[in-house]
């Protein structure tokens, strides 16, 4: 499938989903969300692939939701008519964009994250729908939605909990802190952090060639499993949470933090 996203090249049974917007910090515009499902599903169903890795172009993996261009997807974040003719066309909008992270969870195949440099909101959503993520050292994340006064709706309160506890997963939603690729390994964010980009990806390719030594049908039979275990739960928290995002904008905060990054200031939050 052809993407304005997403960069895919296959190597026999690995295939590397690239996020190819560097130049903007592979920031996710609205191809990033309604070209994923076409993307992956048309790499689940390839019987050549087995093991897909996601990688991000240049120097960083992600800068999270390019919010100027996701305004153009959904005007309705900042209508002032907050009726329910605009809030219903909304809500529709945020489960579109869920199912474009859900369906890496859900496809068959394993899913590996490549992280380099920020992993910011929208890109550590994406990260929390992959299998395993692995790091290089001057990777850092940060659960980003507080800082820009939105609700992170997109999975990663629904995910990430279920990876590193909720005590990490509430510090990080409440601070929008940063943490680095250190401490990514210690809450279990990442399972290894390499020495830099060219290790990482070595690294996520001989990971890669060990999960095709195993059993093509047994690996993916024990991701449907795992799966089957969270996914009502996700789903119920998915629903809940487009719901509560759609409560909340807009909000004096968040247009003051859409003034503010055109500023190049720092957002003066009143809680309104």
């Amino acid at each position: 499938m052809q993407s304005d996203y997403y960069l895919v090249e296959k190597e026999g049974p690995i295939a590397t989903v690239w996020l190819n917007r560097p130049d903007k910090k592979n920031a996710m515009n609205p191809p990033a969300w309604v070209d994923s499902v076409g993307v992956f599903k048309e790499l689940d169903e390839d019987p050549e692939v087995r093991v897909i890795i996601v990688a991000g172009k240049g120097k960083d993996f992600c800068a999270g939701i390019d919010l100027f261009e996701i305004i153009g997807m959904l005007p309705e974040l900042l209508d002032p008519e907050q009726k329910g003719g605009v809030k219903w066309p909304l809500l529709s909008k945020l489960k579109l964009m869920q199912d474009g992270l859900t369906v890496i969870e859900r496809i068959r195949k394993p899913v590996i994250a490549a992280v380099q440099g920020k992993c910011i909101g929208g890109g550590l959503d994406l990260i929390c729908a992959c299998d395993i993520r692995l790091a290089s050292a001057d990777a850092t994340f940060s659960l980003r939605e507080a800082a820009v006064g939105m609700v992170a709706d997109m999975g990663v309160l629904q995910r990430l909990p279920l990876i590193v506890g909720q005590g990490v997963a509430r510090e990080m939603a409440f601070t929008a802190k940063f943490i680095d690729a250190s401490r990514a390994r210690d809450v279990s964010l990442v399972n290894e952090v390499f020495e830099d980009v060219d290790a990482l990806y070595a690294g996520a390719r001989a990971l890669a060639e060990e999960i095709l030594g195993a059993a093509p049908i047994a690996v993916q039979a024990s991701k449907d499993v795992l799966n089957n275990a969270i996914a009502s739960q996700i789903d119920e928290g998915l629903n809940y949470v487009a719901a509560i995002s759609g409560n909340i904008v807009p909000s004096n905060d968040l247009m003051e933090a859409v003034t503010a990054m055109g500023e190049k200031r720092a957002p003066k939050f009143t809680g309104t």
